[in-house]
């Protein structure tokens, strides 16, 4: 089943299905090659991880995560994500820090050629990197659900005109602090990019129809 499970949930947060989709067993069974069995376990699996709904007599389809849930589950990533950073901070090694040095400079490269397609990837694998330093399982099981609920809300992020220009700051102070294996500095800088993120999708919400 992993393979299906796999494929399926890439292809949701690739965006080649949409929100509120129906997901046809018919049509994916054939496009996987799988069973209704297989297929079906593999929509459970995805409905745990809140990126399916499943409904009644009326088979599974995309779950679209609105503006007020995003807000609530980056609340969420703000705590534990601070304390990953932290946690990053105190673990780090010579060879990470230029890793993180690198990942900084590929970012401010991305933001000066107004390549917000590579700035958002790059975001992502910044995320990911201070996870993998940190070494907290239990952390990052948690984000990683999160973070495939808000992957559309995300890359909408980064496209807000103006909106780099203010994350990139925030995502340097927060590789300085952890390069600097200063704790504090990197929970503080965690938090208030997320909280700048808040910021942002709470003035989305304010101009979505």
């Amino acid at each position: 089943m992993s393979d299906v499970l796999d494929e399926l949930r890439q292809g949701i947060l690739r965006g080649e299905f949409a929100p509120r989709q129906r997901l046809i067993e018919t049509e994916l069974t054939e496009r996987y090659s799988t069973s209704r069995f297989v297929l079906r376990n593999a929509l459970t699996r995805l409905a745990t991880e809140g990126l399916v709904e499943l409904q009644p007599n009326r088979g599974a389809r995309v779950r679209e995560i609105t503006v007020p849930e995003a807000i609530e589950i980056t609340e969420i990533r703000r705590a534990v994500e601070g304390l990953v950073a932290a946690r990053a901070a105190e673990r780090i090694t010579d060879a990470e820090i230029t890793v993180l040095h690198s990942l900084g400079a590929e970012m401010t490269a991305a933001v000066q050629a107004a390549d917000m397609l590579r700035y958002s990837e790059l975001n992502a694998r910044l995320h990911s990197t201070v996870r993998t330093i940190a070494q907290h399982a239990s952390a990052t099981k948690i984000i990683e659900q999160l973070n495939a609920q808000m992957v559309r809300h995300q890359f909408h992020l980064s496209l807000v005109p103006g909106r780099p220009a203010v994350s990139l700051p925030e995502h340097l102070a927060i590789i300085t602090a952890i390069c600097t294996r200063d704790p504090a500095a990197a929970e503080r800088a965690m938090q208030a990019h997320l909280t700048s993120v808040l910021k942002t999708l709470a003035a989305s919400a304010t101009v979505t129809p």
